[in-house]
């Protein structure tokens, strides 16, 4: 069902995108729409790992660097039958990670500094799982190019105004319209942008849990790093907003009706959600022998 429901909403998005173009210059306009969004799309496709590790300054880790950390990741690899990601750290107070890559064979998996100095080994093993689950379910490459897309409509909506106005374009709403979309159409994208991750989360928390069998131990690494979160700033994400979908606790500061264009689902639903798979698996509300288990 999540998924049916993310490729409505992908679907909603392109026609969004295609409607602007058509607005812009008739079919040739939404030709040409369709055409900048393969070549946006395509260049996302093979960069965007490499431009979003570089924005957080992160560097390549490995047995000899960061062994117990590179340890849970392939552990947790080998058990959901994923190739080994790259593992990166990025030095950032902020406790958060998330995962990147066009495909399972191509992926690396980033935590930040203040996630290893804040949780236990259970909880980041939850959090590993839930970054290896969005590798496993695609999610890097559906939310690389939703967040393309929505780029690219507001891009558009902007073509739309100042040029977009006259019949000489073939816009049947002139410039009132044009003004319209240049306003509409980027909240439109954005909304079904936030409603796409928001699915997506649900679901790599939901997998990822599975994966550690273990829910409470992602869980209690949501409410601690949710915590951390609202009170440490993150610099790199603040000065790169487009990119907060990717971590598994929003990034930046805000709250009021900005909580109303988050990119994740409610902490407290999360966590309920988690509690009641523990329940529903007959687990009461302690850490697992992780240690035991992987010695």
């Amino acid at each position: 069902m999540n998924l049916f429901r993310t490729g409505v909403l992908m679907a909603a998005l392109t026609g969004l995108f295609l409607a602007i173009g058509y607005l812009i210059g008739g079919q040739a306009g939404m030709v040409m729409a369709f055409l900048f969004a393969l070549g946006t799309n395509l260049f996302a496709y093979w960069n965007s790992d490499k431009m979003v590790l570089s924005m957080y300054g992160a560097r390549e880790v490995d047995e000899t660097t960061a062994p117990d950390l590179v340890h849970l990741v392939r552990v947790l690899s080998e058990q959901a039958g994923l190739p080994m990601p790259k593992v990166y750290i990025a030095e950032n107070p902020q406790p958060n990670a998330f995962a990147t890559g066009r495909n399972p064979e191509h992926a690396a998996v980033c935590v930040m500094t203040g996630i290893l100095e804040r949780l236990s080994q259970e909880e980041l093993a939850g959090v590993l799982a839930h970054e290896l689950s969005h590798v496993k379910n695609h999610d890097t490459l559906i939310m690389t190019i939703t967040a393309t897309v929505a780029g690219a409509i507001s891009m558009l909506a902007n073509f739309a105004f100042f040029f977009g106005g006259s019949e000489r374009r073939n816009n049947p709403l002139g410039i009132v319209g044009s003004i319209l979309i240049m306003i509409l159409a980027p909240l439109g994208a954005m909304l079904v942008q936030m409603a796409i991750s928001r699915t997506r989360e649900y679901e790599a928390d939901r997998s990822g849990a599975l994966l550690s069998g273990r829910p409470l131990w992602l869980a209690s690494a949501l409410q601690r790093i949710s915590a951390g979160a609202e009170r440490i700033e993150n610099a790199d994400a603040e000065a790169h907003p487009a990119t907060a979908h990717m971590f598994i606790v929003n990034p930046l500061h805000g709250g009021g009706i900005g909580s109303l264009f988050s990119t994740h689902p409610p902490m407290e639903q999360r966590i309920a959600r988690l509690e009641q798979m523990a329940s529903e698996m007959g687990q009461q509300p302690k850490a697992g022998p992780w240690s035991e288990t992987q010695a």
